[in-house]
């Protein structure tokens, strides 16, 4: 077997994993040999893998407006918050982390890819597993390592566009657990070629059913392929995978239930027996699960929500009807958070105090498969999908109609902003990708005192830069100038 070095943890913990070498500035410290099947499972098993999406990207939409700078709820003050977050927030032109400061995308990601890549290249040569299992395990390192380079490329590039995405900037394209290798920033069409060879070469060996949702099933990976598709404009394919993934599991929870008391993590749940609003691991919704990083999964009481998208609530909400998701996981002018209510009328705080998942679910694929087909198929079913959601999100709802597929179109994405609010990098890859629609192109505005920052549509400022410590090690790396 080929000597590699590489990180093995003490049961499911790990610590910050190896990545690549000096295009990551990820350098390995524990050095093991792995020999054995178990060795390679307990790597694609860590926790830490799962924890793979950064939540400060959600600072850049027009989901957020800021706190006061010593706000009354003390998470969300102004002044509290992170260089690099009030950077993004005030869409600062340049570099937005300090010099020694961590990038929690961009490194956590090379690093979880340094692990994928360990197995995929490496588990085949083991002695003491089956074909079968030996296979099964190298395509879900496939699907998880193709997870991070959507997620970099979304962030650290321009959107993918047909006619630019061979010639323009990607991100580094690592194939290699070796960290002796020099890397290369590939273009965007390289990226999106290999996410997508990943998941059409792991497909045929994944289960239909798993056990644990952490682990990719054939479900998630035609859900999967229906979110590169969208980002794509492949809306053909992106409908035809959607739909795959919904004969598997089409299953929603019904939010009418559940209610809100005093308290953080728990503070949802169901009165029927007390118990909490299921984290992404219990969801049924659940497809494939992936979480927010450990150390900026969330902005849970950071934020509130803008006016933009409070309206975009009550759009549509029938007389006697509650949208259980805004009545849930925000707290409207009164904080119910803590040992005692704090009042800020007239604003909405981000508090849901879940751990949502942020992999692949099935919300996103009536979403996915309702925006195919008002594109280019039947607007009545379009309807119909997202009128199933809101079945499950609204009490009291009544059905959307619409005259045509244009009007239906916008229903359906003012149903996917509602429901992807705040998760992960959602709602900043749909303003990437409809900002090069001139129907949809919009300018986004946020606020802080007395002060407004503006982002048009296309700007650069919309791509993530190669953090600076990166670039202290590797001052010629291409860049976009933003």
């Amino acid at each position: 077997m080929k000597k590699i070095f590489i990180l093995i943890m003490a049961g499911m913990s790990l610590a910050t994993l190896p990545a690549c070498n000096k295009y990551l500035d990820i350098k390995p410290k524990g050095y093991t040999i792995p020999e054995y099947f178990e060795d390679y499972q307990k790597l694609f098993n860590s926790q830490v893998l799962v924890g793979a999406v950064a939540a400060y990207p959600g600072l850049m939409t027009d989901d957020v407006i800021a706190g006061d700078d010593m706000d009354v709820n003390s998470h969300a003050s102004y002044s509290f918050l992170n260089q690099y977050k009030r950077n993004i927030y005030s869409f600062v032109p340049g570099q937005v982390f300090e010099q020694n400061e961590k990038d929690q995308q961009w490194e956590p990601s090379y690093s979880n890819i340094f692990v994928y890549n360990t197995i995929i290249n490496n588990v085949m040569a083991v002695k003491d597993a089956s074909e079968q299992e030996k296979i099964r395990l190298r395509a879900d390192a496939q699907i998880a390592r193709a997870f991070e380079y959507l997620t970099l490329v979304n962030l650290y590039a321009e959107q993918y566009d047909p006619a630019t995405a061979s010639s323009a900037l990607g991100v580094p394209l690592v194939l290699s657990e070796d960290i002796n290798l020099p890397y290369e920033r590939k273009s965007i069409a390289a990226i999106y070629t290999q996410i997508k060879q990943d998941i059409e070469e792991a497909m045929p060996n994944l289960q239909e059913k798993v056990l644990f949702n952490s682990k990719p099933s054939k479900s998630a990976a035609y859900g999967f392929l229906s979110r590169v598709n969208l980002y794509m404009g492949d809306y053909k394919a992106a409908l035809e995978n959607a739909n795959k993934a919904l004969e598997q599991n089409n299953l929603l929870l019904n939010y009418a239930g559940y209610a809100t008391k005093k308290g953080t993590w728990g503070r949802v749940y169901n009165p029927a027996d007390s118990s909490s609003f299921p984290d992404g691991y219990l969801d049924k919704e659940t497809i494939w699960l992936r979480t927010g990083g450990s150390s900026s999964g969330h902005l849970f009481e950071e934020v509130y929500a803008s006016a933009d998208l409070i309206s975009v609530f009550k759009k549509d909400l029938p007389t006697g009807a509650v949208d259980k998701r805004f009545n849930l996981f925000y707290c409207d002018g009164v904080s119910n958070t803590g040992s005692k209510e704090i009042l800020f009328p007239g604003r909405v705080l981000w508090a849901p105090w879940i751990d949502f998942n942020l992999g692949f679910g099935t919300p996103e694929l009536y979403l996915n498969a309702a925006e195919s087909e008002a594109r280019i198929g039947s607007k009545d079913r379009a309807l119909q999908l997202i009128n199933t959601l809101r079945n499950s999100r609204i009490t009291n709802n009544q059905p959307l109609v619409a005259a045509d597929n244009e009007a239906a179109l916008r229903l359906v994405l003012e149903e996917r902003r509602r429901e992807l609010a705040f998760r992960g990098y959602s709602r900043l890859a749909d303003l990437k990708r409809l900002n090069k629609d001139a129907r949809f192109a919009k300018t986004i505005t946020h606020t802080h005192n007395g002060q407004t920052f503006t982002l048009p549509a296309n700007d650069k400022r919309y791509i993530f830069p190669v953090p600076p410590n990166v670039l202290a090690i590797n001052p010629g790396i291409p860049q976009y100038e933003r």
